[in-house]
């Protein structure tokens, strides 16, 4: 009997616990039978879900620091695991992608980000130097990309890019775990009237705009995630953060309760590059917990939102018409429940990780089964 391909998963820059790391991708793949090991910085060793956790401690803590010690260290955890397939999950893990490719092993590049148009908006970054990075790093990503064995991206968008250069790509999708659908919790006779934002927390994701709203809108808002340095003491001097109620990063029971509790979810990000082909994790999620979403009216979220009836598009860059939105909604019942039975209905039958666990596992099943 022949010894289930060894699968090496590594990142230098996401956390233990990653929900698409971990918990779908590798546990995915352990199930299916393959010998998963996830390497990662500053986490407990330990065997969770069938996935071989391996890990080391690091003190880096700045971008550049992390850019080459942190990667070194995890090139050398990583490699000692003689693996078959080795999965990066970070675009800085390009750099070593030719040291895995050199010692024969088949190399599989994870772009979760459309990093160059991400590039465009990052706020460490000079706007005047931002073109030419952005330009940059682009020429790279597809010069190492294009010689790896295959290519994974969260969305379709950032697929149809590496199409061009590497025709061994599929889109994985961030859609929710079937186990976080909560099927009644759109009739939960308990919530407050209350709306929430759970994920990262940053201007360009318009939440100086949403407090804003709710200022007018007088709905309460949690407000729950990692926030960027310097901006609790901005948002907490606007006169609207009386209606805010930061609860910083949330385990996720305690973002499904949160979601159960709440009438709608919000997703306001601003028109920045990186948004608005986006296709955001929390738009599902809220989806998937039976929960109306109030977003931006990006063309590619009016298709997934307005035309499934699940929520409302508005300019969220306006907070006096995001607060209209949110009034309309916090007073409509029957909207909220019909929105919240169309968002489970629609994570059900198509937009959730069961789905595009099969698309994973046949990617790898047809990379293994090639001599590439």
């Amino acid at each position: 009997m022949s010894k289930p391909l060894r699968v090496v998963h590594i990142t230098s820059a996401h956390k233990d616990g990653d929900v698409r790391i971990f918990h779908k991708e590798c546990v995915s793949l352990a199930a299916a039978g393959f010998d998963v090991f996830l390497v990662v910085p500053n986490a407990k060793s330990r065997l969770e879900k069938g996935v071989n956790i391996v890990s080391f401690e690091d003190s880096g803590s700045s971008r550049f620091r992390r850019a080459i010690r942190t990667v070194n260290r995890v090139y050398e955890t990583a490699i000692e695991l003689d693996g078959d397939i080795y999965h990066l999950h970070d675009p800085e893990l390009l750099r070593i992608a030719k040291r895995f490719k050199e010692a024969g092993k088949k190399v599989i590049y994870d772009a979760h980000e459309d990093l160059p148009r991400q590039i465009m908006s990052k706020p460490y970054i000079p706007v005047f130097l931002r073109k030419t990075i952005s330009w940059f790093t682009e020429i790279n990503e597809n010069r190492i990309a294009k010689k790896l064995d295959g290519v994974i991206t969260a969305t379709p968008f950032i697929r149809d890019r590496f199409l061009n250069i590497n025709s061994t790509t599929e889109d994985i999708n961030n859609f929710p775990l079937i186990s976080e659908v909560e099927i009644q919790s759109h009739l939960n006779s308990k919530r407050e009237k209350a709306i929430c934002y759970i994920g990262a927390i940053s201007d360009i994701r318009g939440i100086s705009e949403l407090i804003h709203a709710c200022g007018i809108a007088k709905i309460k808002l949690y407000l729950a995630g990692e926030m960027e340095p310097g901006l609790l003491s901005k948002y907490s001097q606007m006169e609207a953060w009386k209606f805010v109620e930061y609860l910083g990063h949330v385990d996720r029971d305690k973002s499904l309760q949160l979601k159960k509790n709440c009438f709608a979810g919000v997703v306001p990000f601003l028109a920045v590059p990186n948004h608005v082909n986006a296709q955001p994790n929390k738009l599902f999620e809220y989806m998937g917990s039976g929960l109306p979403v109030i977003c931006s009216d990006f063309p590619l979220w009016k298709l997934i939102i307005e035309v499934n009836e699940c929520g409302v598009c508005v300019d969220c860059s306006n907070p006096e018409i995001l607060a209209q939105a949110i009034i309309d909604l916090s007073e409509n019942t029957i909207a909220i429940d019909k929105m919240g039975t169309n968002g489970i209905r629609q994570v059900t039958q198509k937009y959730n990780w069961e789905i595009e666990k099969q698309k994973l596992i046949e990617f790898y099943q047809k990379l293994a089964a090639n001599g590439k």
